[in-house]
């Protein structure tokens, strides 16, 4: 890979790291400015519409290339391109309108009446918005090359694309007045997520078979994935074991690698039945709003039950200044080791990036 060369290398430590292992540090995302670029810039013009900004390829391609210019991939870090149609583009293609906004999309609600008048949701090979995404996946892969990759893109599953398509006031008071209905759709999404994602992975994949999915910086040697269910923070703990957990679990038996978006202090209630599926195979924690980092010892307790659990750990740690991301990863890794342990960083300049590296592989063993 043309903008990172120790690819191979990287390949090797994901596959650890999937695996609740590690080779001789925890996996690191490091990624350092340049004082100057490698190569010369190229012009791109800013996108005139929110629309534009989430859509138009070329731009983005543009972008990437830039940055890869300006800055070096570091420890387990890649440079990989992400086309959304914001987070959760199945809503679209099964029938709901976006809404572009300059920093996400929203999902018009196009189940209107009832779950009845709508009828079974069905895969539509001509949905523009599907036809959109598959080309704008194309066109990506095309011009990527073998310089970055394409990410599979956040089109997300299950409740929240039913939520997402009916309204999540109409849709809570679904699960209480037809459960049977409900469980019957969430099939149905089950198998039309897998129509949907084997597509986008088809086009993505590399001569191996391995895919990298977006925003969450992970690849891995196979069909690869973030799943969430953000619907959770307002559902019960019955109720999520009762609607979610089988979903969860078909889906993470037929994608080959999984790191479940665990989102917010609503979500923690369920993370016992998120760790009882046994083909999960990693955590994510976001903390929320207003809320510390995911280096915060406030999350022990979370990353606690992770590790007993056997499952692998994401964190990313971001706030304060390099001495707390040094401090804090630290703590971490001194009380968790660095078996299956993922820690993201934020952009920095290339000295204290080398610096960090070094410390993991001084201390972080």
């Amino acid at each position: 890979m043309k903008y990172k060369p120790d690819w191979e290398e990287t390949k090797r430590r994901f596959i650890a790291w999937w695996n609740h292992s590690k080779i001789d540090r925890p996996m690191m995302r490091v990624i350092a400015r340049l004082e100057e670029p490698i190569e010369p810039l190229e012009p791109v013009e800013p996108p005139k519409t929110p629309e534009k900004f989430h859509l138009d390829v070329e731009r983005k391609v543009k972008e990437l290339r830039n940055f890869c210019k300006t800055h070096i991939f570091l420890a387990e870090s890649f440079p990989s391109l992400s086309m959304n149609i914001g987070p959760g583009s199945m809503a679209t293609y099964l029938g709901s309108e976006p809404v572009f906004s300059w920093d996400t999309v929203w999902y018009k609600p196009c189940i209107n009446t009832s779950w009845e008048e709508w009828g079974p949701l069905k895969y539509d090979e001509n949905n523009y918005w599907w036809r959109l995404h598959l080309s704008l996946i194309c066109r990506a892969k095309e011009l990527a090359g073998d310089d970055f990759l394409v990410n599979i893109p956040d089109i997300i599953e299950s409740l929240d694309i039913l939520s997402a398509l009916r309204g999540a006031q109409n849709f809570i008071y679904d699960l209480i007045d037809m459960p049977e209905v409900i469980k019957s759709y969430i099939r149905e999404i089950d198998e039309l997520y897998f129509k949907y994602y084997d597509a986008m992975y088809e086009i993505v994949k590399d001569k191996d078979g391995g895919s990298s999915y977006t925003v969450f910086a992970i690849w891995g040697p196979g069909k690869t994935a973030k799943v969430q269910c953000d619907f959770s923070a307002v559902m019960s703990p019955r109720q999520f074991q009762e609607f979610f957990i089988p979903s969860l679990s078909y889906l993470c038996g037929k994608l080959d690698y999984t790191l479940y978006h665990l989102d917010g202090p609503d979500a923690i209630k369920h993370l016992p039945a998120i760790l009882s599926v046994k083909d999960l195979d990693a955590i994510q924690w976001t903390p929320g709003a207003g809320k510390p980092d995911g280096g915060s010892e406030d999350w022990y307790p979370i990353y606690d039950m992770v590790k007993k659990s056997g499952k692998s750990l994401w964190i990313s740690i971001d706030e304060g200044d390099f001495d707390d991301w040094v401090r804090k990863a630290d703590r971490i890794v001194k009380r968790y080791g660095a078996d299956g342990l993922y820690l993201l960083f934020p952009v920095m300049d290339l000295e204290p990036a080398r610096e960090l590296i070094k410390k993991a592989e001084m201390d972080w063993r």
